[in-house]
């Protein structure tokens, strides 16, 4: 990834339980989120891990960039509680592209997203267990005449527990506390006619490269105890058993829905 370092703060964000912040760098504008935050590195392992195997099957996810952050960096908008973040988020953080023209979708929007485009978003959370992406919050915007999935920090559910990681647990469905934006509009017919596709696209290759780069700075504080590159392999073998056909989350339950919308035949389905 590419490494940037921040020259100042212009903005704070609250979003969720963490605090993103947009800097200005020597390259532009970076929309960051910060190590210091209270869930720590491991969302930001998720956040590069995901992001790249988005990229691999043809969504659109903003660039992540590796932004970092001095001591008492200068700040245009600031209060004690973002003073008290930045100073324990001194050194690496991940950047994004910024969108300076991004919006969230409205409802009606994210309904008339195509049936293969709600598809390849289903397949791909569900592959990595991504529970942030409901009704009530689709992580869907508009930039650039398309639309962007965004904040994937709380996917990779299974690195928070590696102890209760088993041999069949990749082989497991998962569950979903609260359903998918997309569950009841997108059916297992939708789900087969991408599924060997997508999985074809995740490769050893891409599934080693996804996990390299994630920096050792983030992984580090979150296996304190292990060599580096033994949980790098525990993270390839456990999305390579769960890519193994056949593939477990297919067999969730999507209810048919009610109508499908069709629309411009999405990029990644003219590289079959």
């Amino acid at each position: 990834m590419q490494r940037l370092r921040a020259l100042k703060v212009v903005s704070g964000h609250r979003r969720g339980s963490s605090r993103p912040v947009v800097v200005d760098t020597e390259a532009g504008l970076r929309f960051v989120k910060l190590r210091g935050a209270a869930q720590g590195t491991g969302p930001l392992v998720a956040e590069v891990i995901v992001g790249a195997l988005a990229d691999a099957i043809g969504l659109s996810v903003p660039a992540r960039t590796l932004v970092s952050l001095d001591p008492e960096i200068p700040v245009d908008e600031g209060d004690d509680e973002l003073t008290d973040l930045l100073d324990a988020s001194v050194g690496e953080n991940l950047g994004f592209g910024y969108l300076a023209d991004a919006r969230e979708l409205t409802r009606a929007e994210v309904e008339s997203i195509s049936a293969d485009d709600r598809a390849a978003i289903l397949w791909l959370d569900r592959l990595v267990l991504n529970p942030d992406r409901t009704q009530r919050n689709p992580n869907l915007v508009w930039s650039e005449g398309r639309v962007w999935l965004i904040d994937h920090g709380a996917a990779l559910r299974f690195q928070y527990d590696w102890s209760s990681v088993t041999e069949d647990a990749p082989r497991r469905a998962g569950v979903e506390i609260e359903p998918h934006v997309f569950a009841s509009s997108v059916t297992a017919i939708d789900l087969a006619t991408w599924d060997e596709i997508f999985a074809a696209r995740l490769t050893p290759d891409v599934l080693e490269a996804a996990v390299a780069a994630v920096p050792d700075s983030f992984l580090a504080p979150f296996v304190p105890r292990e060599p580096l590159p033994r949980r790098r392999a525990a993270y390839v073998d456990y999305l390579s058993r769960r890519l193994v056909a056949p593939r477990p989350f297919l067999e969730m339950e999507t209810p048919a829905p009610e109508s499908r919308t069709r629309g411009r035949r999405p990029d990644w389905m003219t590289r079959r």
